[in-house]
């Protein structure tokens, strides 16, 4: 892997996890950054869906068009593909450590960890799910991937 690459995941890959990525996207944009950058979920009962409604109207609140973003279920190949793999909880990080492919020696190369352990004050703590929530909810899970998006920028200059 010759460029940074980060996954996000989440259960459906229809919320958080794709507010994630829009949220990196812009912010290596803003940095000049050349990242790759993606999110998938544990389950694939939404696979080939877009976004959530209110996931797309609140990344159209910060200028950012989802709407093309289609949900994916994670891969074996990804913990080959992607350097950094972050659940957005614990229940998603318990569930990418159980089906992460083992090598003779370890581990895959992909680095796995909860996101907001990235946040100053956040370790150990999940991005809110807005799945059935309100359109207050998905601006906070916005708000939160954000911050860790400004953290992954901050760690690559």
């Amino acid at each position: 892997m010759n460029q940074p690459s980060v996954l996000f995941v989440c259960l459906g890959n229809i919320c958080r996890s794709p507010l994630a990525e829009a949220a990196l996207r812009a912010e290596a944009i803003a940095a000049g950054l050349a990242i790759s950058i993606d999110s998938a979920g544990t389950g694939g009962w939404h696979a080939g869906s877009p976004p959530d409604p209110r996931a797309i109207a609140e990344a159209e609140r910060h200028g950012i068009d989802i709407s093309h973003y289609r949900a994916r279920q994670v891969q074996r190949e990804d913990f080959q593909n992607f350097g950094h793999i972050y659940a957005l909880d614990q229940q998603n990080l318990r569930d990418l450590r159980r089906i992460e492919p083992r090598r003779l020696l370890g581990r895959s190369p992909a680095r796995l960890g909860l996101l907001m352990d990235l946040v100053p004050g956040r370790a150990g703590t999940a991005v809110i799910d807005p799945y059935g929530g309100t359109a207050e909810d998905f601006a906070t899970t916005w708000d939160d991937v954000s911050a860790a998006a400004r953290v992954i920028i901050s760690r690559m200059t």
